[in-house]
């Protein structure tokens, strides 16, 4: 039998009657109409005959969402209401006050005002709690719906009341709300080197490669650089065209960057370098992590398949899917998955198979045996299947329990507040040391009561269940008992056991109190240890990784 291109099964799918949808449909998409009509029965009974008074706007949704969840994450549907969450991912730019907001002891709290913007130029702080918004109390509101009110057109006020640490009476303030734009390229600066340049990338919205030539060009032709470090870790991706206009700059015009391949030939298309590079011949180390993904993912594997840039870190997460976003009635959108990617090697990197799930709708990953080797253009050998694999990994610092204790309970961030309010300023990032206030800072945690579970916990539990299933644990209650006091977490000791992790988060969240993402960001430099394996990189082991032999 004939197939039919799949944009035209729904012109077969035709005439909408009174009851509800009908359809008319050639016999290979009976399923497709029958479906649709018992879809619109369901949600029609339900609106008419259910005991308590529904939403049809929201049902209609939690409808949508259950759907797509059966797919993937990355196929969204986009009602009218959340069109600023859309225009905030592709643009990086929102009409609000300028701040992030989240529920802390339950209460919402500011987290960040951004620098330069409406909250902050009006003086709210972080740790301040939000209590009003427009004379309207938020106490029994979420983070969302709080996140709502304060985003408006620009132009527009916004009246918050707050409640801040060390001051005995609400506070008020009158915030005019502006077009706020989230910056692709935070910071980019000179390393201690004197040669090196920087350039922090954390979205791929459509400004992103703007921003990333003028660091370029800046770094280059005012500072100096003669060597480039680009950071794409935490960088959960954005815009194809972007990546490909990034990628471009570094390699010569008519270079493949990537190729994306879908079920409708419209996205059978190859992408290629169409300007002239800006920087050819710029040693170039890419940094990448576990939250590097999708653009981010095309820009460092295409410079790695190219033996264009040594790639340093860890592992990325593996997204090689491609979404576009389509139009839909009164103003809503759904942005789906259209095509797979494959960089200049030929590999897709995609790591979760979505169309095959097991009993309980869990994802696996593609299997070992489906793992196939690449090579790239100077005769690396590369996987696909497994996001990108660095060239020289950096292990990663395991996050201790008591750490994971104080950031779930917010311990850091709260006293943060008290330092901020008690504190009118602090050093430079680069080289601000919290010192004796660490001790003060023990006390305060102490003082908080919080938990945490450790490892050894985590085991002992375990025994005791195994001991209970084979009746063991009853005559070994006494001992067990003692064991578990003994096995307890000691927090005090914990707190100087692991005092340099905490004492750098603490740090990096008090400096963010004073110089913003931007001290934030000079701060950790400081104390990174994958860029400075990136800075050994340069030299005589770039050449050798690129030439195709193992880094050491």
């Amino acid at each position: 039998m004939m197939k039919l291109n799949p944009l035209k099964k729904f012109i077969l799918l035709g005439a909408v009657a009174t009851s509800g949808l009908a359809f008319v449909a050639a016999d290979d998409y009976f399923e497709i109409s029958k479906n649709i009509e018992i879809f619109t029965s369901v949600y029609r009974e339900l609106n008419i005959f259910y005991v308590d008074e529904t939403k049809p706007g929201e049902l209609m949704k939690t409808g949508i969402d259950a759907m797509l969840r059966s797919l993937d994450p990355y196929t969204v549907y986009y009602p009218e209401s959340k069109i600023e969450d859309y225009r905030f991912m592709t643009t990086g730019q929102y009409g609000g006050i300028g701040a992030l907001v989240n529920t802390i002891d339950g209460e919402i709290t500011i987290m960040e005002p951004y620098e330069g913007n409406p909250a902050h130029e009006a003086g709210i702080l972080a740790g301040d709690v939000v209590l009003q918004v427009d004379g309207k109390d938020v106490k029994n509101l979420n983070t969302e719906e709080v996140s709502s009110l304060l985003k408006g057109q620009a132009g527009t006020a916004a009246k918050i009341t707050i409640r801040r640490y060390g001051e005995n009476n609400p506070l008020t303030f009158e915030v005019e709300r502006k077009d706020v734009q989230i910056p692709d390229v935070p910071y980019y600066g000179m390393l201690d080197d004197g040669k090196t340049g920087y350039i922090h990338l954390r979205g791929f919205t459509k400004t992103a490669s703007t921003e990333v030539r003028k660091a370029l060009t800046e770094l280059r032709d005012q500072k100096g650089m003669s060597q480039l470090v680009l950071d794409l870790r935490g960088n959960g991706g954005g815009l194809l065209r972007e990546a490909v206009t990034i990628v471009n700059f570094f390699v010569p015009k008519g270079t493949e960057i990537v190729s994306t391949k879908g079920k409708l030939e419209e996205w059978n298309k190859k992408h290629v370098a169409l300007n002239e590079p800006i920087a050819l011949d710029l040693p170039l180390v890419v940094l990448i992590d576990q939250q590097s993904a999708s653009a981010s993912e095309i820009v460092s594997g295409a410079l790695q398949d190219l033996d264009r840039a040594v790639v340093v870190g860890n592992r990325t997460f593996g997204k090689g899917l491609v979404q576009q976003t389509k139009d839909l009635n009164y103003n809503s959108k759904i942005k789906l998955t259209v095509a797979k990617y494959y960089i200049p090697s030929g590999r897709c990197i995609q790591k979760l198979d979505y169309s095959t799930r097991d009993d309980e709708s869990g994802v696996s990953e593609v299997p070992d045996s489906l793992i196939k080797p690449f090579k790239t253009s100077g005769g690396r050998t590369v996987f696909d299947g497994r996001g990108i694999s660095p060239d020289v990994e950096v292990e990663q610092e395991e996050l201790s329990n008591i750490l994971a204790g104080l950031m779930r309970n917010h311990i850091i961030f709260k006293y943060a507040t008290r330092y901020r309010v008690e504190h009118a300023e602090i050093g430079e990032p680069d080289t601000y040391d919290i010192g004796g206030d660490y001790d003060k800072f023990v006390e305060f945690a102490l003082a908080q009561g919080f938990e945490y579970d450790t490892a050894t916990e985590a085991l002992f539990k375990e025994l005791a269940e195994v001991a209970r299933a084979e009746a063991y644990y009853d005559r070994a209650q006494d001992v067990f008992a003692s064991l578990e006091e003994k096995l307890k977490p000691e927090k005090r000791y914990d707190l100087q056991h692991f005092k340099e992790q905490i004492e750098f988060a603490l740090e990096e969240e008090i400096v963010s109190r004073y110089y913003f993402q931007v001290g934030t960001i000079r701060y950790a430099l400081s104390h990174d240890r994958v860029v400075d394996r990136a800075l050994q990189v340069f030299g005589p082991e770039y050449q050798q990784i690129l030439g195709g032999k193992a880094a050491k």
